[in-house]
């Protein structure tokens, strides 16, 4: 791995240096457009409104535009900023994890030791570790303020960044107002189901279907050229059915059932009913 940004994590008077490095890549087979009609590759250009030129990227900058005037910004503006020249990830405050909602999370980082001693990174960790909290970090990292969550993964520092509150949308839906009644035999069942599921998460035991069908594809087109049978390929595909379940007792039932069976239990006895008296 090649780190991307290199600097200091800050906690007090505690300075511990650090390079950063993307913890996660996409999977997604790279593919690009072709006209249609003879395969020829699609290209797209940076081309100059006022003289019709192509623009090289090194030439590019921005502007902000407020309807009436523009400002622009050279490259050289953006990185005089303060908050940017900054080669510092500061620890803000420290806070119980379940306090972080997992819709700010956004992209993950590891972090490295990046000196002889690694002494006051391993203070940082298992400092963590033992108060069972989450830092909250303030730095910049191109030409953006961030938020971010430092947490251990193993014996590594994390970093995870996070939306700023107001990027996260309200989830204002009037079907929710409406108030609903869910009874002790539906709950009671809706657990069953759940029990009948119930597993330790292991990332590494799902794939992403989509994409190995789409290697599939590739390389029969590879082997095969254009003129390929899809269902040879990948077999018949199913009909998808669809519609609103009626009867939320029964499908919660048989879901409990098929889940049984596919656990190889027996299906209790019924229970024996209470007898009328006089009987």
């Amino acid at each position: 791995m090649r780190a991307i940004w290199k600097g200091a994590l800050t906690f007090g008077l505690v300075n511990v240096p650090v390079k950063v490095y993307a913890a996660t890549e996409e999977h997604d087979v790279s593919l690009h457009q072709v006209h249609s009609k003879d395969g020829g590759r699609i290209r797209y250009q940076r081309v100059c409104e006022l003289d019709g030129e192509v623009v090289p990227y090194a030439e590019i900058d921005r502007a902000y535009d407020d309807g009436e005037r523009t400002v622009v910004l050279t490259k050289e503006d953006l990185a005089a900023l303060p908050a940017e020249r900054s080669r510092e990830i500061e620890v803000v405050e420290f806070v119980p994890t379940d306090q972080i909602d997992p819709l700010l999370f956004e992209r993950a980082y590891y972090l490295e030791p990046d000196s002889s001693s690694p002494k006051a990174y391993a203070l940082l960790r298992e400092t963590l570790e033992r108060t069972d909290r989450t830092a909250v970090v303030r730095f910049s990292l191109r030409e953006k303020t961030r938020l971010a969550a430092l947490r251990v993964r193993g014996n590594v520092l994390t970093l995870q960044t996070l939306r700023w509150a107001d990027e996260i949308r309200e989830a204002a839906f009037p079907s929710l107002e409406e108030k609903v009644t869910v009874s002790d035999k539906e709950l009671k069942l809706s657990a069953a189901l759940v029990e009948g599921f119930a597993a330790d998460f292991d990332p590494g035991s799902f794939t992403d279907e989509y994409q190995d069908e789409l290697r599939t594809l590739i390389d029969a087109k590879l082997a095969k050229g254009e003129a390929i049978d899809t269902a040879e390929t990948f077999g018949e595909r199913e009909e998808e059915t669809g519609g609103e379940v009626i009867d939320l007792m029964e499908a919660l039932r048989a879901s409990v059932e098929r889940s049984r069976q596919q656990r190889g239990e027996e299906k209790p006895p019924p229970k024996k009913g209470k007898r009328a008296s006089g009987q």
